[in-house]
């Protein structure tokens, strides 16, 4: 494993407030006692963290740029899973109303009610009674779902279908397992996402685009496509198209020097931001502090943040 011989900024980070190991004040604390310069905080799809994480900054001498890890939902032909986004913005942006209210009604969308609701409006379109595929004699309804828990999982969706619909396993599977055309996995669409993008101002990076090329064993392959896939999907999330990235997380203890290459080479050609971070959650198999990117690349950051206002 290779990492940037001296970094001045760790911009991937994890605390309790999504499964880190680490409280958020204490995320800015070991930075801080690395001799730092900024940290960045970047929990799955929550935002609950930063304000304690700002505030353990200012006390420790360090800059906290608030961040996030969005889930983005991917459904294409060769791939079908989450890429995940790494959104950066100003500290100011925490006391806009507006804006606080839109990321996390898009962090809905990605998970439990919102989930759930785009779960069954797919059932319904492929296998629903007007559907292409139609097994259902009637539509699926979301009330069916919430009668049976609020931590909903595919077991809900089967015992549904079996018991409300009466279907037999095999036909269950087809319509819930993992190859079924209706199928989605958690995280935000495309589409909903470039909505929030053009209404709001932040950065938005490509988080460890070839993690899943790493070789195991490895904790930070997780269950991402291998970097061939995420070629050929990157073209879609760079101009001209709206989702625009700003930049492309390159540091990352996860990739390869070959993949860091191309990387490199994807950013210069593409005019992208680099970043890069330890992806931190604790201190045995993901640890805090070892990867991120040097004073040249965070002043680029910093910049562009500066446009942002």
């Amino acid at each position: 494993m290779t990492q940037i011989e001296t970094f001045k900024a760790d911009l991937h980070n994890h605390s309790t407030c999504s499964d880190g190991e680490l409280h958020p004040a204490e995320v800015v604390e070991q930075a801080a006692a690395k001799g730092l310069e900024a940290v960045a905080l970047t929990d799955h799809d929550t935002i609950c963290g930063l304000d304690e994480a700002l505030e353990s900054g200012r006390r420790k001498g360090i800059e906290v740029i608030p961040a996030t890890e969005l889930t983005l939902r991917i459904k294409r032909k060769e791939f079908t899973g989450s890429l995940h986004l790494l959104l950066f913005f100003r500290p100011e942006k925490l006391k806009n109303g507006n804006f606080v209210k839109e990321l996390e009604e898009l962090f809905a969308a990605g998970r439990g009610p919102g989930l759930m609701r785009a779960r069954v409006e797919s059932i319904n379109h492929f296998f629903g009674p007007d559907g292409s595929q139609p097994l259902l004699k009637r539509a699926l309804l979301e009330e069916e779902l919430e009668a049976l828990g609020t931590n909903l999982t595919r077991r809900h969706f089967a015992l549904a279908l079996e018991k409300n619909h009466g279907l037999k396993k095999k036909q269950v599977e087809r319509i819930i397992g993992n190859r079924s055309p209706a199928y989605l996995p958690s995280g935000v669409d495309l589409q909903k996402f470039t909505i929030f993008r053009q209404r709001n101002s932040f950065l938005a990076f490509l988080a460890h685009p070839a993690a899943g090329s790493f070789p195991p064993p490895s904790h930070y392959r997780e269950v991402l496509p291998p970097w061939p896939v995420v070629r050929k999907i990157l073209p879609e999330l760079l101009p001209p198209y709206p989702v625009a990235l700003d930049g492309l997380e390159i540091e990352y203890p996860g990739h390869l020097e070959k993949h860091r290459k191309i990387l490199r080479e994807t950013a210069r050609a593409h005019n992208l931001l680099i970043s890069g971070g330890s992806d931190g959650h604790d201190f045995r198999r993901r640890p805090y502090g070892v990867c991120g990117i040097g004073r040249e690349e965070l002043e680029k950051l910093r910049a562009a943040l500066e446009k942002l206002s």
